[in-house]
């Protein structure tokens, strides 16, 4: 682990970290505590009472927040005809099936792929490159879609993809520090009634164990699950 500074060490110690708070308190401490010299991205973290090593406890989803993320992710859209001006006007940073080569030869310059699903035949061997990734566009994340606009607006809007890990944890990104709090925790509310819905019907027992906000640099802060409606 690395030694943590001591504007670290120091926020660490300004608050009592056993005792849960509100997301709106939760969330003003962190964006007081955020001490680096760039614009800290706030992230919530999870840990969910589910078995991801069994396929019905899986938890995965979308969700577009309100607010944005305060970063405009770098789409690609593979796709052709018609549908490349449509991903154009949309915004896509990298339009066109010329783009399926070039991941093959190492480029990798995108946070987002969409494609048409009549052109998954030539994406579909890239999963070895994109699947480790998380790049590799799936139907339920709605990046395999021909409504491509729609959804390259909606990824440039703020939507983000969710899945749990194998530890039983979530990690999202919910805004920056430069955002309002009002802001981060209309996403933070998103974001938990997204993962609410998309509780398993074989999940037992408490479902959300634990939420945490926290700068890039910062430590992290405990909030109440019980905040959010159906948490616990």
């Amino acid at each position: 682990m690395p030694k943590r500074s001591r504007k670290y060490a120091g926020a660490r110690e300004s608050y009592d970290r056993l005792v849960r708070q509100s997301p709106k308190d939760a969330l003003d401490r962190v964006k007081g505590m955020a001490f680096a010299g760039f614009d800290e991205s706030i992230d919530v973290a999870t840990h969910l009472g589910v078995d991801p090593r069994r396929a019905d406890q899986i938890v995965r989803g979308t969700v577009v927040l309100p607010n944005g993320t305060g970063k405009s992710p770098r789409v690609l859209a593979i796709c052709q005809g018609d549908k490349e001006v449509e991903a154009e006007e949309a915004g896509a940073d990298f339009v066109g099936v010329d783009y399926v080569g070039k991941i093959k030869e190492g480029w990798l310059d995108f946070d987002v792929c969409v494609a048409t699903p009549d052109l998954m035949r030539m994406v579909g061997p890239l999963g070895r490159i994109l699947g480790p990734r998380g790049l590799m566009p799936t139907p339920k994340a709605g990046t395999v879609t021909f409504d491509v606009g729609r959804a390259v607006g909606e990824i440039k809007a703020g939507k983000i993809e969710f899945r749990v890990d194998k530890t039983g944890n979530l990690h999202a990104p919910i805004g920056r520090v430069s955002f309002e709090v009002g802001q981060l925790e209309e996403n933070l509310n998103a974001f938990m009634s997204s993962v609410l819905r998309a509780k398993p019907a074989a999940s037992k027992g408490t479902y959300v164990r634990s939420v945490t906000v926290s700068s890039t640099m910062g430590p992290g802060v405990p909030v109440d699950p019980g905040s959010f409606s159906r948490g616990g």
